[in-house]
């Protein structure tokens, strides 16, 4: 009997074995979940971070345990491959725990979360685990490989943490020096599939085959594929004039950023060309071509006095959507609205001001590292574990003096309003744990001041 309880254990044969962390993935907006491995000595605690094998750093110095990477299957059943090798791990190793951390949500909303273990060779399964009762965690360690009496043995463990995987290392004694880290190891070109093999599982699932891990991964570092469907081309329409006859203007996009402004998953959103058109008064600003699914970063630059009024237009019969409005004269403010792909982008600009619109991936976003000030709407990113923020209205003025609010944002859409200052003055924020966009709402200017940083470089996810 392979299949076990969370407390149950089994005896193993010390052969080599694939381990896979499967879940059901429900597409965009659903928790991305990466599998992650400790090797731990007999006082419960990891000898460095070479002993923390997970997407960054794929590989154990020994080899004895590898993250070959992540696949799909049939029915959105997801799973992520390590591969261990019992024998080839140093003697003073006596604990080999396998972990899963969640980014974008947490395990609760995670459906059909298990461990399945086979030998490398042969295929045969050798252990299953199904976890239940999952809530708030964004990181659970999942079950353990021990030594006992001279062999190996698997332990279901099922222990969560709401603080992620940083906080269920640094249980195990692991830490990050302050300095900068060396660059993480790439994945490999290519990866040695495993065994095709029929996957049974918890008579609670439906009957998927686990995916094998993907050949080759994916190479990180491309985001513009040298060929590909044609470039978002837009025009411009003045709102309320009689129906002409409008030529799309090909679009040439603006050289390629030397990097991504921020350490958000791609699941926010793709690499597109800038798109950047101009009017004067009223005007619809439409894209031929589809956008990327995922956040579209729109910045408005209007000059004058006088209000402003960004609105995503919809096909008839579906609700319109503001999301951009200010009083501020000689405005530039920017706001995100998320594309789904389902019909063509059009937005309209609503002041008697000349104004310039520029549409950009969501990757020009800047990182929230340090002390940020602003004036009016804007758009930031939070992809560490920022535990508070100091925010301050800093409105002087009258026309300055409303209200302030800050808004986190998930890759879903979701959002969660963090801050709100009724007039001028401060206040502290907190933030989650998990990536998200941070949107501004502002009528005057402001700053925004992370209090906490907790070794960001290391565990900031590459893909």
């Amino acid at each position: 009997m392979t299949e076990i309880i969370k407390g149950g254990n089994l005896p193993l044969s010390g052969e080599s074995m694939r381990v896979a962390v499967v879940r059901r993935d429900d597409g965009p907006g659903s928790p991305a979940v990466d599998a992650a491995a400790l090797l731990v000595g007999a006082d419960g605690k990891v000898r460095g971070r070479g002993d923390l094998v997970f997407y960054n750093q794929p590989e154990h110095a020994a080899s004895a345990v590898r993250l070959l990477g992540d696949a799909r299957g049939e029915g959105g059943v997801t799973a992520d491959w390590l591969e261990i090798d019992p024998g080839g791990v140093e003697p003073c190793v006596e604990r080999i725990v396998v972990a899963a951390s969640c980014d974008g949500g947490t395990f609760g909303e995670v459906e059909d979360l298990y461990l399945r273990a086979v030998g490398a060779a042969t295929g045969e399964q050798l252990a299953l685990y199904a976890v239940e009762g999952a809530t708030t965690e964004t990181a659970i360690l999942l079950g353990e490989f021990y030594r006992r009496d001279g062999g190996w043995k698997f332990r279901a463990v099922g222990q969560g943490y709401a603080s992620g995987l940083p906080g269920l290392a640094t249980d195990f004694g692991f830490t990050v020096p302050d300095e900068e880290p060396p660059a993480p190891a790439p994945f490999p070109d290519r990866l040695p599939p495993p065994p095709p093999l029929p996957v049974p599982v918890p008579p609670a699932f439906p009957s998927p085959s686990v995916p094998s891990p993907p050949s080759p991964l994916p190479v990180p570092g491309s985001p513009h594929p040298a060929a590909g469907p044609p470039q978002p081309q837009a025009v411009v329409k003045t709102a309320g004039a009689a129906p002409v006859s409008v030529v799309p203007v090909p679009v040439a996009p603006d050289p390629a950023p030397e990097g991504r402004l921020n350490a958000l998953p791609f699941e926010f959103g793709k690499e597109f060309p800038t798109i950047r058109r101009s009017g004067l008064g009223p005007g619809i600003v439409e894209v031929d071509t589809p956008l990327p699914r995922g956040f579209v970063v729109v910045d408005l630059v209007k000059e004058g006095a006088g209000f402003v009024k960004v609105t995503l237009l919809k096909p008839e019969g579906r609700k319109r959507t503001d999301i951009m409005a200010s009083r501020i004269d000689d405005l530039s403010g920017r706001t995100v609205f998320r594309n789904l792909g389902d019909f063509p982008v059009r937005l309209e600009v609503h002041t008697r001001c000349a104004w310039t619109l520029t549409l950009r991936p969501v990757t020009v976003v800047p990182e929230l590292l340090d002390k940020v000030e602003g004036r009016g709407p804007d758009v930031l990113a939070h992809s560490y574990d920022l535990l508070d923020i100091k925010v301050r209205n800093l409105g002087k003025e009258e026309e300055e003096r409303g209200h302030m609010e800050v808004h986190a944002v998930r890759n879903n859409d979701n959002r969660e309003r963090v801050f709100h200052r009724p007039d001028r003055g401060r206040g502290i924020a907190t933030l989650p744990l998990s990536p998200r966009l941070l949107i501004i709402n502002a009528p005057g200017p402001w700053s925004i001041e992370p209090t906490y940083l907790n070794a960001v470089g290391f565990w900031l996810r590459h893909r």
